[in-house]
């Protein structure tokens, strides 16, 4: 059973392969599973920005991902999740981009300080 803390959620690819930035870390410290792309594991939750073949996702893809987070994020008010700037890395979406489609995060999801 997993130990109720903060929930690192992070960029990911669909084919779990967390070898670099936020996904490295999220599998080092925040027991991210390699091979699971999508979702929570460990003291993680994964909205992809990639494919399997590590393509870049297009905008209208990333906001589904983000707005199924967001809907676990609703139901499940016993946790907190600290949200990474997903995307604005080696996605390579702006800010911009990316705050937006978080704008009707509940209150349990602690957010970038610009976002």
């Amino acid at each position: 059973m997993v130990e109720l803390s903060n929930i690192f959620v992070f960029g990911s690819n669909l084919a779990g392969r967390h070898g670099a930035g936020s996904a490295l870390h999220a599998k080092e410290h925040h027991g991210a599973v390699y091979g699971v792309g999508k979702g929570l594991t460990g003291n993680s939750y994964a909205i992809p920005t990639k494919d399997e073949n590590l393509q870049v996702l297009h905008l209208p893809q990333i906001s589904i991902y983000i707005q199924e987070f967001i809907s676990f994020a609703r139901s499940h008010p016993e946790m907190t999740f600290d949200v990474t700037k997903i995307g604005c890395a080696l996605a390579g979406y702006s800010q911009m981009d990316i705050a937006p489609m978080f704008r009707n995060a509940p209150s349990n999801c602690n957010l970038p300080e610009y976002w």
